[in-house]
């Protein structure tokens, strides 16, 4: 009887097949579904799918989870092992990851590892259950979870052993009631997938609790400005600062988007004595945002901490200030090549909810997208089970830690802040020249000759020269 079906089957699919392929080969181009193919092909599936959107709703798609685009060639950074002239960290010694932010602070910040959860705000971005679960995961593992724009939620701040709040553009948490709950402050004033853009939450789409968290009435609007309130000048920025610093004692710092005015920016955090500095790549993820501000907008993250730590060496502020990197960190590569390239801890957000998920997708899966587990408007927030995704949090995080510690056993670390652009090399001369990180075809003696004797070639005779040398001569 089966075999009777299939073959049945077959035959359908089989003459169905048929006629279509004939079809495509007799109709005009013009009236031909293939002609879908090369439209796709030119314009690309995610702009075609998006300016039918734009059409259809006359608004900016809210693009979830940020830039589809990888700006930073992490995968281009290779960590060097060492066997002799400096040898291998002995097995029996433990790889120190613990990370002080804020050194200069009275209460300074201390977190087991390098990686912090994300500024992910309830109600804005995620639901309650996704925010305990990233507090609780983060907690065993002893490293801190952020608020994010929003207010302060008694369950989330129960729940985190060091939680980070930001003082932000919407007003939420800016009270002192409220910010000298926390551990550390983090002055939002941009973010790597939205830039400083104004944002703003519907009062329909507002639940009681939601209300209730951000102190709300029943029919306002939850409105992200452009600028922090109160601060329009930088002499208010540094006061608002060192007011923040006297009252509570915690480490303040200063959150931006990564942007080529990097430098400009980073004086005055200098200059108000921040006690870390957040810089969000041109990667960073969101709930929401239009795919200009995703794709468009802002600095890669690599480019932004390579930038940024050497302004704060060269200003005699890189121990005073710490420097965290977030921003389409996905893998635990990622996250120790920012760290040798100048940063004391990173931020994860995307990786952290998908491995807080876990197996738990299949809940949704094939109907829903994952992401209905855990947004503040997804359809099946109830069925994520927070026990468990704290489970696959902490599980995921120790994975990652582990395999950061491998490298350290390999380049001879016995501790992952001694990492430094030292350890790496790339085969990609120009991204070499634009980071400071050797040229792994080239001995280390011979890197200014090989860079020196590239520059001085005639354009003739570059022909022979791939194409990243020929960018790299054009720089010069």
């Amino acid at each position: 009887m089966f075999k009777f079906l299939g073959n049945i089957t077959r035959s359908i699919m089989n003459e169905a097949v048929d006629k279509a392929i004939e079809r495509i080969a007799r109709d005009a181009y013009t009236e031909n579904l293939f002609g879908m193919i090369p439209i796709a092909r030119k314009i690309g599936p995610i702009p075609m799918m998006e300016n039918i959107m734009r059409a259809s709703q006359g608004k900016p798609p809210g693009r979830p989870m940020g830039s589809h685009m990888r700006f930073s060639p992490w995968d281009k950074l290779l960590f060097s092992p060492v066997h002799l002239f400096r040898f291998p960290t002995p097995d029996n010694e433990q790889i120190n990851t613990s990370v002080t932010i804020g050194r200069r602070a009275s209460k300074p910040l201390t977190i087991a590892i390098p990686i912090m959860i994300a500024a992910m705000s309830y109600g804005g971005a995620l639901s309650k259950s996704a925010k305990i679960a990233l507090a609780q995961g983060a907690s065993r593992m002893g490293t801190a979870t952020n608020t994010g724009e929003a207010g302060l939620m008694e369950e989330e701040r129960a729940a985190a052993s060091l939680l980070i709040g930001q003082y932000n553009r919407g007003g939420w948490l800016n009270t002192p009631d409220k910010y000298k709950r926390l551990d550390a402050i983090e002055i939002q004033l941009g973010q790597g997938a939205q830039g400083s853009a104004p944002q703003k939450t519907l009062a329909k789409n507002i639940g009681k609790e939601f209300r209730e968290v951000y102190g709300l009435s029943e029919e306002e609007d939850a409105i992200i400005h452009s600028r922090l309130p109160g601060v329009d000048t930088k002499e208010q920025f540094i006061a608002l600062v060192r007011q923040l610093k006297e009252e509570t004692g915690v480490p303040v710092g200063l959150k931006i988007a990564a942007t080529h005015h990097l430098e400009l920016e980073l004086q005055i955090a200098v200059e108000a004595e921040v006690d870390f500095v957040t810089l969000d790549g041109a990667e960073g993820g969101t709930h929401a945002a239009a795919p200009i501000l995703e794709d468009d907008l802002g600095l890669p993250t690599l480019f932004a901490i390579s930038r940024a730590s050497k302004f704060l060496q060269k200003k005699g502020a890189s121990t005073d200030i710490s420097l965290i990197a977030t921003g389409g960190l996905v893998t635990p590569g990622d996250c120790l090549k920012a760290l040798a390239m100048g940063a004391d801890a990173v931020y994860i957000g995307t990786v952290a909810m998908v491995s807080m998920m876990g197996d738990q997708m299949t809940e949704s899966l094939p109907f829903e997208p994952p992401t209905s587990l855990v947004v503040y408007s997804g359809k099946m927030t109830d069925q994520l089970d927070i026990e468990r995704s704290a489970t696959n949090l902490f599980n995921f995080l120790t994975a990652s830690v582990r395999e950061m510690e491998l490298v350290c056993y390999s380049t001879g670390r016995r501790s992952i802040s001694e990492l430094s652009k030292a350890d790496l090399c790339t085969l990609d001369p120009f991204l070499s020249r634009a980071i400071g990180v050797d040229l792994g075809y080239v001995s280390r003696e011979e890197q200014n000759e090989y860079f020196d004797g590239i520059a001085k070639l005639p354009l003739d005779d570059l022909a022979h020269v791939d194409t990243v040398n020929q960018q790299e001569h054009t720089l010069h």
